[in-house]
């Protein structure tokens, strides 16, 4: 039996990651320890503990479990999972796992409503889409959403101590080369089954100690990327200065070293910050684009993650760069660390602020253009300046419409 499936989480303090659900002071974690289970729609990207967890939640429960998949299942298979609900054997309550519940329709989903309401059944579905898009209304406001969010490598660690523990108490005690979990959860991309793969790997393909060398060999990789160390920090200030630097083929060379390396998180991060750091709004439709992209890596997963990672980064690389409103933003971040700026100016405050004021608020809206002149900010900072446009074609059109509107004021 593969090492993953033996060392498959049995309790919910085992589940890696995912400390947001099921720490001892989560909400969901409070939930199933009261034994009221609603029906939850489970969703995040594959390999994060989704199916996991309904097996362990059925468990503690004690509820008669179905596990189906609406890719394969038939209606039958749903219609005779939902008539056991009414068996002896469902005593304690049915509890149905539904995986991929995307791809059913919407008469599917309504069939499931009745069951769902009379609690009859306990319904967890999971998905990999966003659920507020991929599912019917009707369904949603009968479930609960909890997000699975993706694993880092300090997130998988616990498990491959646990796995390490298993195979010397079954195989004999050997060893570990310091820092040896670490360097392979560092290189399975947020895959724990792969992760567990390398280090069983490792224990039988290793002599006397399972060290790193036979582990990145046995991963098959060869990238120079350590997610651990100062490589990692080098390839990302790699990719972004060539990014910002306009060089769309040295950015996707170092998104490629990054993502082969095992480092997906880290590479999404990086392209939303330099969406906005770099590029801002001299295309502000690349933050749009490369969310999207982002989105799409994490539900895939690599290496199908790759293509639109690398969508990203070309757009990122040959787009006009402004750091404009990043600028503007730490130049007003150091005011408010000052402590400059403190009162809110009375008239745009959330206080009633009625016509007869001091100093009423102008409703620009009832002004040509939308705009009339008005003081926003604090008194003792009311002629500080922030923000200038920079010179990309967006940002030049941009100062032109507001002197336009503005004039010289």
């Amino acid at each position: 039996m593969p090492l993953a499936d033996v060392m498959r989480p049995k309790t919910l303090d085992e589940i890696c990651g995912q400390k947001h659900l099921f720490a001892k002071n989560a909400p969901l974690r409070r939930i199933i320890d009261s034994g009221n289970i609603p029906s939850m729609v489970f969703f995040g990207p594959p390999g994060t503990g989704k199916t996991t967890a309904a097996d362990i939640i059925a468990r503690l429960t004690g509820r008669q479990f179905f596990r189906l998949n609406a890719t394969t299942s038939s209606v039958a298979e749903v219609k005779d999972a939902l008539a056991a609900s009414e068996s002896l054997a469902a005593f304690n309550g049915t509890l149905i796992y539904i995986d991929e519940i995307q791809y059913f329709n919407k008469k599917q989903q309504q069939s499931l409503l009745e069951y769902m309401e009379d609690g009859r059944v306990t319904l967890i579905c999971s998905t990999t889409e966003n659920p507020y898009f991929a599912l019917y209304p009707a369904f949603l406001s009968r479930a609960v959403c909890f997000e699975f969010k993706p694993l880092s490598a300090p997130d998988i660690v616990p498990a491959l101590e646990r796995a390490f523990a298993y195979l010397c108490g079954e195989y004999g005690g050997k060893p570990a080369e310091e820092g040896l979990f670490a360097a392979i959860a560092g290189t399975c991309g947020g895959d724990v089954r792969k992760a567990l793969t390398v280090l069983e790997n490792t224990y039988f393909g290793s002599r006397d100690t399972a060290d790193k060398a036979t582990a990145a060999e046995l991963s098959q990789k060869n990238t120079g990327y350590d997610s651990d160390g100062d490589g990692h920090y080098d390839l990302l200030s790699a990719l972004q200065k060539s990014v910002r630097g306009s060089d769309p083929d040295a950015a996707v060379f170092y998104l490629a070293r990054i993502l082969e390396g095992g480092g997906l998180l880290s590479a999404c991060r990086r392209m939303m910050i330099m969406a906005s750091e770099d590029v801002g709004i001299a295309h502000s439709n690349a933050c749009v684009i490369v969310n999207a992209c982002v989105e799409a890596a994490l539900k895939t997963g690599m290496p199908e993650a790759a293509i639109p990672l690398a969508h990203a980064a070309v757009v990122l690389a040959t787009s006009p760069k402004s750091n404009a409103a990043y600028m503007a933003y730490a130049a007003a971040a150091e005011d408010a660390k000052a402590g400059k700026g403190k009162v809110v100016p009375p008239h745009i405050s959330n206080k009633t602020n009625g016509p007869d004021s001091a100093t009423p608020y102008i409703y620009p809206h009832d002004f040509p253009d939308h705009w009339v002149k008005q003081q926003y900010l604090p008194d003792d900072i009311k002629d500080k300046k922030y923000f200038d446009f920079g010179e990309s074609k967006a940002e030049r059109a941009a100062a032109e419409y507001w002197k336009k509107i503005k004039g010289d004021t």
